[in-house]
This record gives C-alpha cells, sequence and structure tokens, in this order.
C-alpha cells in the first residue's frame, strides 16, 4: 500500500470516528443529547464511577465467609498495571457501598481512606479503577461533556452575507438560534475551553436548570431526582452547580454585550466531549506526598493585553485554575500516602471533603470528584494521636486493606508477574505457590480461644498455622480430627476469619508482603544451580530472606504456639511441596488411576448409605439381596477412618456431608474427590506406601534416564520413563531440568 493511500485510509476512520463519537457538538445539539438520556448526562463523579464498577459486572466467588461479590472492573487488565486485582472483594464492596452513599446523600462529603500494611494492594485497586474510567468513558453510555467558548473572526462576520446561515444552523424549532460552535480553525479567533470542564447544562441558570432537568427525568420514568419517585438521585452539583469563575465572567461579558440576549450567548458555547485519562491527567491525576499545594491560578488576560481577545473581553480580567485538584474535577483524586505529607499541606480537605469548594485568592473553586487517599497502619496511628484527628474523623471513611490470607489468591498475583518472558527461564510448577503458602503463613494470627465457646475452644487452641491456611483456602480440616470436630471446625471458620477484624493489630496486618515475595522469585530465577526457577530456589531464598531480621520487620515477632515461626514455616512448606510432588510423580507413573480409586469409594458408600438406612443391597456377584459387607467396609475404614472414631458415627457423618452437598449442589453429579479429598488421599498414600520398593525403583528409573546412564534401561523401561515424564509435562508442567530436581529430592528426601 502507498503511503498517501494508508494516510487517507486512518484519515477517514479517524473523521467517521470523531463524527460517530459525537466529539463536537452545538449547545442546541448537546440538549438534545440530553433530552435523550437525562439520567447519562446529570451523573456526578460518585455516580458515574458507581456506573463503571456497575458497567462491568460482578460475580459470586469463594470466600472463608461463603460467598461474596467480586466486581470485575478489578479484573480488567492493563498496559499500566499488571493485570486483575487479586482478591480484596471485601474493599471493593466498602467501595461500592460507600459510593452509594454518595449517591443517595447527593454529594461526595468524605475522603475515601484505604488504609493497611505496605505493599496490600492500595494503589493496585484504584488503579483498577482509573483504568475502568478511562474505558468506560470511551463507550458511548460512558460519554463526559464540557464547555469551551469559542469567537469567530472579526472579518468573517463583517464581510460574510447571512453569517447565521453559514457560520451555524438553524434550531429544531425554525428559529434564528446560530452557533459558532462548528466553525473551522481559521474562521476563530479565540477558543477557550474550561480548565474545571464545567458541566454543559451549567450553561442554563441554576432555576431553569432544576425545572430542566426533572422534567427531563420525569419523562424517561425516573422521578424528579429527588429519590422518592424514582430510582435516580440529582446530585447538588448537577442541579446547584454553576460556572467556574472564568466562564462565568466571560458569560456576563457575553451577555452585557448582546443586550442580555442569552440566545446569542449560546452561539459561542462549544460542547466537547473528552475521556478520562490517567496519561494527561483528565479527569484522574495522583498525588504524591509533596509541600505545594494542589490547587492555583494565574492570571491569563488583563484589559488588552491579549490581542486577540474579542471586543467583549477587553475589559475583563480572566483567571485559569491549575493543578490536581483542577486536572481531576469530575473524576477522582488519589492521595499516594496522604499521611507522608505535613498536615498544613492537606488540611484543606477538612473543608472541600464535606463542602466541594476550595477557596483560592481570586474566588473559590466548586469541585465535583471522588477523593480516595491511601496510607499504611503507621502513618495513621500516628495521626490518630493528633489533636486535628478530631476534625478529621467525621470526614473521612476508613477502609482496611489487609495482607491476603489465602494462598491460592495470593498466588495469583505471583502467576501474573512471574512468567517465563519476565524471568527469562521456565517457571517449574510450585515455585509461585510455595512462595504463596509462605507469605501467607507469615500473617496468619494464633486465634483466640477465650472468644469462642467453652465446648469448642480445646478445638480452637490446637488449630496450627499450616491448618489454618487450609482451612481459609479450602476449608480444608486436619486429617487428625473426628468428623463431629471436623464439622465443629467447619462452623467456625467464618469466625476465625473474621475474628481479629474489631482489633488495631488484626490478622493480615503484618508478614510477607507481595513486593518482597516478588523479589525473592526474581532472585530465585537467578540461582545459577536451577536451570529453572524452581520451587526449590524459591525456597533456599526464603531461608536467606528469613536471616535477614534488621531488613523486614515481620521477622522480629515473637513466636506463640507456632504462629511467627518463619523459618518453621519455610520447612513446614517443603514439607507440602514434597506432598504436591510424590502425588504428582505417582500419578505420572499410572500405577493406579483415579478411576479405580472413585469405584472403590463409590461401593463403600453405596454399602455405608445402606447400611445407615437398615436396608439390604443387592450383591453384585450372586444377584441376592444381602446385608452390607461389614468386613468391606471395615477394611476401607481401616485405611480412611480418622484414628479413635466410632465407625458408627464416621458413616453417618460421611451420609450428612453427601446431604449438604447435593443441598448446595441440587442439580451436580456427586463429586466424591471433591466430597472427601481426605478419604481419596489416605487410599493413595496406604496404596503406595505397600509400593514403596517399586516406586523407588520406577523413580530411580526416571533419574538414570535424565543422566549419562540411559542406556543401562532395557527399552521396556525408557518406554515407561518416557510415558512418565510425558505426562508430567502436560498434566503438570514439568521440563526434564526441573522434574529431574524435584524426583531428586524427593528421593533423598523420602526414598532412601
Amino acid at each position: 500500500m502507498e503511503a498517501k493511500g494508508y494516510l487517507q485510509e486512518v484519515g477517514a476512520q479517524v473523521s467517521a470516528d470523531f463524527v460517530k463519537n459525537r466529539s463536537i457538538l452545538s449547545f442546541e445539539e448537546y440538549l438534545s443529547l440530553f433530552f435523550t438520556d437525562p439520567k447519562g448526562q446529570s451523573r456526578n463523579a460518585a455516580q458515574y464511577l458507581r456506573d463503571v464498577m456497575d458497567h462491568y459486572g460482578t460475580e459470586m466467588v469463594p470466600h472463608p465467609t461463603g460467598t461474596i461479590r467480586r466486581f470485575k472492573v478489578f479484573d480488567v487488565p492493563s498496559a499500566e498495571h499488571d493485570g486483575r486485582v487479586a482478591g480484596q472483594e471485601e474493599v471493593q464492596n466498602a467501595l461500592y457501598r460507600i459510593l452509594g452513599n454518595f449517591v443517595r446523600a447527593g454529594r461526595i462529603n468524605k475522603l475515601i481512606m484505604l488504609h493497611g500494611p505496605n505493599g496490600s494492594a492500595k494503589s493496585s485497586l484504584v488503579n483498577a479503577l482509573k483504568q475502568g474510567m478511562e474505558d468506560y468513558s470511551r463507550q458511548p453510555h460512558g460519554a463526559l461533556y464540557r464547555i469551551a467558548w469559542v469567537f469567530p473572526s472579526e472579518k468573517l462576520i463583517k464581510g460574510s452575507i447571512g453569517f447565521g446561515e453559514r457560520a451555524g444552523a438553524k434550531s429544531a424549532e425554525g428559529g434564528e438560534l446560530t452557533t459558532y460552535a462548528h466553525l473551522d480553525a481559521e474562521e476563530l479567533d479565540l477558543r477557550m475551553p474550561c480548565e474545571l470542564r464545567d458541566h454543559p447544562l451549567f450553561a442554563v441558570p441554576p432555576t431553569e436548570r432544576k425545572a430542566l432537568l426533572e422534567g427531563a427525568l420525569k419523562k424517561k420514568g425516573l422521578g424528579n431526582g429527588d429519590g422518592s419517585t424514582g430510582d435516580f438521585i440529582l446530585s447538588d452539583y448537577v442541579r446547584d452547580g454553576e460556572l467556574c469563575a472564568k466562564c462565568r465572567r466571560i458569560y456576563t461579558a457575553l451577555l452585557n454585550s448582546y443586550g442580555g440576549d442569552y440566545l446569542k450567548v449560546l452561539r459561542h458555547v462549544q460542547v466537547e466531549r473528552f475521556y478520562v485519562s490517567r496519561r494527561y491527567q483528565v479527569g484522574t491525576v495522583t498525588v504524591e506526598p509533596q509541600m505545594s499545594v494542589d490547587a492555583a491560578a494565574q492570571q491569563i488576560s488583563a484589559d488588552r493585553t491579549q490581542l486577540n481577545m474579542p471586543a467583549a473581553l477587553h475589559s475583563t480580567v480572566l483567571f485559569e485554575p491549575h493543578g490536581p485538584l483542577v486536572h481531576a474535577n469530575r473524576g477522582l483524586i488519589e492521595y499516594a500516602d496522604l499521611l507522608k505529607r505535613p498536615l498544613e499541606a492537606f488540611k484543606y480537605l477538612l473543608g472541600f471533603s464535606e463542602t466541594g469548594e476550595v477557596p483560592l485568592e481570586p474566588f473559590v473553586l466548586q469541585l465535583d470528584e471522588v477523593l480516595i487517599a491511601s496510607s499504611n497502619e503507621k502513618h495513621l496511628g500516628a495521626f490518630k494521636e493528633l489533636p486535628d484527628f478530631a476534625s478529621f474523623k467525621g470526614r473521612i471513611e476508613l477502609v482496611r486493606v489487609p495482607y491476603l490470607r489465602r494462598y491460592k489468591v495470593e498466588q495469583e498475583i505471583y502467576d501474573a508477574q512471574i512468567t517465563a518472558t519476565s524471568v527469562g527461564k521456565h517457571v517449574a510448577p510450585h515455585a509461585t505457590e510455595v512462595a504463596a503458602m509462605w507469605a501467607v503463613l507469615t500473617r496468619l494470627k494464633k486465634p483466640i480461644p477465650d472468644r469462642y465457646p467453652a465446648n469448642v475452644k480445646p478445638l480452637v487452641e490446637q488449630v496450627a498455622p499450616v491448618e489454618k491456611l487450609h482451612l481459609y483456602q479450602e476449608a480444608g480440616v486436619p486429617a487428625r480430627l473426628s468428623s463431629a470436630n471436623t464439622k465443629e471446625l467447619l462452623k467456625l471458620r467464618e469466625e476465625m476469619y473474621e475474628e481479629s477484624d474489631a482489633y488495631p493489630n488484626y490478622e493480615g496486618r503484618s508478614g510477607a508482603s507481595a513486593r518482597e515475595i516478588k523479589t525473592a522469585l526474581f532472585n530465585a530465577a537467578q540461582n545459577p544451580d536451577y536451570k529453572c526457577l524452581h520451587a526449590l530456589a524459591v525456597l533456599e531464598e526464603l531461608h536467606a530472606l528469613c536471616k535477614d531480621k534488621s531488613v523486614y520487620e515481620f521477622l522480629l515477632q515473637e513466636v506463640m504456639d507456632g504462629y511467627h515461626d518463619h523459618e518453621t514455616f519455610v520447612r513446614v512448606v517443603e514439607g507440602t511441596y514434597l506432598d504436591r510432588v510424590d502425588s504428582e510423580v505417582r500419578d505420572s507413573m499410572g500405577l493406579v488411576s483415579e478411576g479405580q480409586y472413585r469405584e472403590l469409594v463409590e461401593r463403600y458408600i453405596q454399602s455405608v448409605s445402606h447400611w445407615v438406612r437398615g436396608e439390604k443391597m443387592r450383591n453384585r456377584v450372586t444377584g441376592e439381596s444381602e446385608k452390607p459387607d461389614e468386613a468391606r467396609m471395615a477394611e476401607v475404614e481401616a485405611i480412611v477412618m480418622p484414628q479413635g472414631e466410632a465407625p458408627a458415627d464416621f458413616r453417618r457423618g460421611l451420609i450428612a456431608s453427601i446431604g449438604a452437598h447435593r443441598l448446595d449442589n441440587p442439580d451436580g453429579a456427586m463429586d466424591y474427590p471433591r466430597i472427601f479429598p481426605d478419604m481419596f488421599k489416605r487410599l493413595r498414600d496406604h496404596y503406595f506406601e505397600e509400593r514403596k520398593r517399586v516406586l523407588r525403583k520406577n523413580k530411580e528409573n526416571v533419574l538414570k534416564y535424565l543422566s549419562e546412564d540411559r542406556n543401562q534401561l532395557s527399552s521396556r523401561e525408557q518406554t515407561q520413563v518416557q510415558d512418565t515424564l510425558k505426562t508430567m509435562a502436560e498434566r503438570y508442567g514439568y521440563c526434564e531440568f526441573c522434574a529431574k530436581d524435584a524426583i531428586l529430592f524427593l528421593m533423598r528426601q523420602r526414598y532412601t
């Protein structure tokens, strides 16, 4: 394609998009757009941000408290932040609830303060909202508009015949309302945009605007905007707001020039669509800790100093506001680490968060923006000790953002950022998992038994850190517990998860941060002893990290009944890793299929079901009706039943668990591995314990095959090894290098 043809094609597309997106409108055209969608064009910043969250939808996700709503806006990837925000559904719902309060109040009257330990995703949450706003503003239903003032060339006006026909269009009613909004650039002497992005409806005087808004909303069945007869509430900003100081002076000067002719003033109004942009600070800004004030004004005209000013403005002094507060108007402003700034630098937020106004020397800024700040717990604690905190307390909504306490959710952070591309080598299975497990273990607190009923105090007191880890993640319970205690512990799961929410030193306030773990993972990737980013390299890095107590404050915590014992946690995670590898290698060898375990459990459950109901069952061989085979049930129970439990109680507990599963999944098939994971694990372990010699021999063959001793294996043995490695690669993601390292480590630890 020739360059000229290519540029013509691109130019045609840009022009078509410009027209399609209705980027430039006259005021009359905008008013027609408003009547079509009065709700969409009457939103303040809080309503807009809430609509952004609604736009992407929600889903219910598993949570230690049951299920919880997750907003999909936090799953939208972008070029500027690393994919989705893992977890933090409680924070998402808190933000949505606060925005709803702003909507019902009709104004944004508080600052949202996200507080938590360093690296707990405070900035990531806000970045996701900004990304969502940016994308939503490009959608037809997310269109935002602002005012600009245009002044045609005097030569054009004086020299043209029928200027009204050339410069604009007649109104829909056939009157002589004309507009300068669509004049070409060379036909304009001056175009003055509004730095505050004033809402176009501000060109309508407040009294008439209120009637206009209520009439348009009623016509669409949305009530009158007060929430009593419809679901939409007009904000104070849209209903009562006024033009900024600069626009008001231009408006007044034009009105005086035209002798009070309002329609002639509107000819100078150009309505421009704008898009939220983080890069160009349009509708969203991040204010870093600093000393300067966040808004100011500069003079741009004085009498005739600006020669291109139209005559109507020659005697008008205009000021142009600027600064982060101005750039973020009609959107969202983020104060990163707000409390690191001197108190005097943000005292203006006392008034601004309540009234939406900031006084400057020449005028008062009227702003419409959601205020979100962040702070770590140390600075917030120090702030609460200041006398001024009492003044701020009623103007701040505190939202806690703790570290994650579910390791698979934590792992999502690392899986998104620790890839073969980012580390320059293959990422072995479980490398990010062991890091996530250790990170979460460092954050857990010992339960407080006195908060629970007397009959379950001993049960709560015995919960070890790794048991609490699995209880939070997949409702896993220790194999040591009886069926009755298992049920009790599962009932306590939600209460245990929320136990410390009311405490200043809550669970998730301290421990290893995701940033520190990512650094450890990147360091492990540079380990010369492994050709992959291996879980073993990660474990070595975690051992080294535990020795650096002068750098990591959480390592100084006092060990309490196994909690905060971070060096031991590395060994605990190593043991879990060995279990994973052992299970995967066994499965890849195909000595026993998963279907055989399932069939055994299904037959056992069938026998137990008839036993509980006191019914006979059909013998598969003879076809006769017989009592359930007690000997066969006892044989299975000797393997899968916890020690010390009565068979009758165990059997009734199994049937109760099946009944509970059916209630939660009435249309689903019975997924026994999911309902009874411990039972399947005990069966596998029992089978392989009895065949340890065969396993050891097979694993030695794998190591020989991956070394220079391959020729010592028979062709049959080589085929078996090849099948094993192929399964490990396809099913679990191993390459030959990381498979060899994993099996060698497993052999040294468990098969020698």
